[in-house]
């Protein structure tokens, strides 16, 4: 592990502490390429409009008519945060907006992911009443042959979804997806529920286009920011301008109380205080627990939890999640030690492969996708962990480091091995595929040979960007605070600030983390406090580590302290 330091531009830090923004937070804002003061505090007036989004318009004319007709909507989700919270958007929103809608969720494990005929039959059949349209939400732009299915049984499709398209779109009836060839929206990064949200605001435009509400009586849509909020950053897509506008729109509501009944229910299940939130609190905290659901039960728990307006119906369905959570932790947990147990070898010889791929009988499928990341972050290799899927299938997720985008090798590996890859989708950073149960390792091999020819060894040499070292000055709970309230996450880090320690005693804590007194060297004599979550082994006396400051509270007394992230090697 190298240590490498971002240089901000002096223009830049200039620039923002002109304009009043606290020194420390101008140094690293201008070091994530901020450099206009109006970029620091977002407003919402500063949304890219909903009329550069393609087919927005068409979308929002269809839904229009749809609810003039009285006709009947399924909302088609997907079974993570992003599709639980582009769900609940979609529901929230058009029944707000006048519409008669339902939804329905694919199960992870028997009809699996996407608009598949199977699930388009699942929405035939859910009720006496015909459904008129189906609206995805983080889905359906792979969905070729279950949009042909829905045109077979009647059925319109609007296509709402954030995936890189394949080389054929499907022929739904409105696709909507910034993604999609010829579309002019300059942020790319929308998460599902991004996607979803600006189509309601073009709906609502057209609405009161003919008259059926002005702007003094239209809804306020800004009421579900809490919900984008939460799903763009648990899906971990790049945190661009208006990504970060988003959300911290969404956390300014969470801060003021206003946030739907099952948003409020997932901070208490947590123990966390929404006055105080921040980006972490979305995705190490509620995130999870929504996620849970769709990885080991039924994402319907998560929708019904994030749509209901009972607040006491919110938080019986947060503590479910959050015992789902508990299991999915205990799973997990089993399943990386067992990984890292074939994986030693890589440790010992790290530059051996360029890639790593792996798959267990034992391993449960819901679970993978959380092994793959926590194996790419500890051995810095692009990684894909497999699991039994049914019907003599293996179902794989995958998760890259930066410079190798995954969803694009994968579709190399199809073209180099046809008939391999039963179903592939993703993005960059993440992804996932679906194998015959013999085909794990000739996708092994292919893979490999892919990251190879992909990745070069500066890419593959782990290297952490830190903001050098926290001004003794800035080492207190207020500056800690004033960070927390910043909206950091993919694209835009948080704060890892570095420093040289003695370390003066340790001991283990709780289950497997570690606490220490070190006296930094360039903050005099000053003791701190230091933290290492799940690290079982000690420190040395001496290190130069990457941190990040946080407000330790207890017994209702706060005090700063250090989280260790990294230990440079030399």
């Amino acid at each position: 592990m190298q240590f490498v330091l971002r240089d901000p531009s002096p223009r830049r830090v200039h620039s923002l502490q002109g304009a009043g923004i606290h020194p420390l937070l101008a140094r690293l804002l201008a070091a994530r390429g901020v450099g206009e003061p109006a970029q620091a505090h977002p407003r919402l007036g500063d949304l890219l409009p909903p009329t550069l989004l393609l087919h927005a318009d068409a979308a929002a004319v269809a839904l229009a008519d749809a609810i003039a007709q009285g006709q009947r909507l399924c909302v088609v989700a997907d079974y993570d945060c992003d599709g639980a919270t582009a769900c609940a958007v979609a529901l929230r929103g058009l029944r707000m907006l006048g519409a008669r809608v339902g939804y329905l969720v694919p199960n992870r494990f028997t009809t699996g992911y996407g608009l598949s005929p199977a699930v388009v039959d699942l929405v035939a059949r859910q009720s006496g009443e015909p459904v008129d349209w189906i609206v995805t939400v983080d889905n359906g732009i792979a969905s070729l042959d279950g949009v042909r299915r829905a045109h077979e049984l009647g059925m319109r499709v609007l296509i709402t979804d954030h995936h890189l398209p394949g080389a054929q779109l499907p022929p739904a009836d409105v696709i909507v997806n910034p993604n999609q060839p010829g579309c002019p929206f300059p942020s790319k990064n929308l998460a599902g529920v991004g996607v979803m949200f600006y189509v309601l605001l073009e709906l609502r435009a057209e609405l009161r286009r003919r008259g059926r509400f002005d702007s003094a009586s239209q809804p306020r849509l800004d009421a579900l920011l809490d919900l984008v909020a939460l799903g763009t950053v648990a899906d971990v897509v790049p945190l661009d301008a208006n990504n970060r506008l988003l959300v911290a729109e969404g956390l300014r509501r969470m801060r003021e109380g206003r946030m739907q009944p099952g948003v409020r229910a997932l901070f208490a299940a947590a123990g966390r205080d929404a006055a105080q939130a921040g980006s972490f609190d979305l995705g190490f905290a509620l995130g999870p627990r929504i996620n849970a659901a769709g990885r080991l039960a039924d994402m319907t728990v998560g929708i019904e939890c994030l749509s209901t307006d009972d607040a006491s119906r919110a938080l019986e369905l947060a503590q479910a999640l959050d015992a789902i959570n508990r299991e999915r932790r205990g799973i997990e947990q089993r399943m990386r030690e067992q990984a890292e147990a074939a994986l030693r070898p890589l440790r010992e010889q790290p530059a051996a492969r360029a890639s790593i791929c792996l798959c267990s009988a034992d391993w449960h499928e819901g679970v993978v996708g959380i092994v793959a990341g926590r194996l790419k972050e500890l051995h810095h290799r692009p990684t894909f962990v497999f699991a039994p899927g049914g019907d003599s299938q293996l179902r794989g997720s995958g998760r890259s480091i930066e410079g190798f985008h995954l969803r694009d090798a994968l579709d190399l590996v199809s073209k180099r091995e046809p008939g391999l890859l039963l179903r592939f989708g993703g993005h960059a950073a993440a992804a996932g595929c679906t194998i015959a149960a013999d085909g794990f390792e000739r996708f092994a091999r292919a893979f490999e040979a892919v990251a190879e020819q992909g990745l070069s060894p500066e890419l593959l040499a782990r290297r952490l960007e830190v903001d050098g070292e926290l001004d003794a000055q800035w080492y207190d709970v207020q500056t800690a605070a004033l960070l927390q309230q910043q909206v950091w996450g993919q694209g835009f880090a948080p704060p890892l600030f570095a420093s040289d320690i003695e370390v003066l005693q340790q001991s283990q804590f709780g289950n497997g983390h570690l606490r220490a007194r070190v006296r930094a060297a360039r903050a005099g004599d000053a003791v701190r406090e230091l933290v290492a979550w799940n690290r079982s082994d000690f420190l040395p006396q001496r290190a130069r580590v990457a941190w990040r400051l946080e407000a330790n509270t207890w017994q209702g007394r706060s005090t700063p302290r250090m989280v260790l992230q990294a230990i440079e090697q030399s």
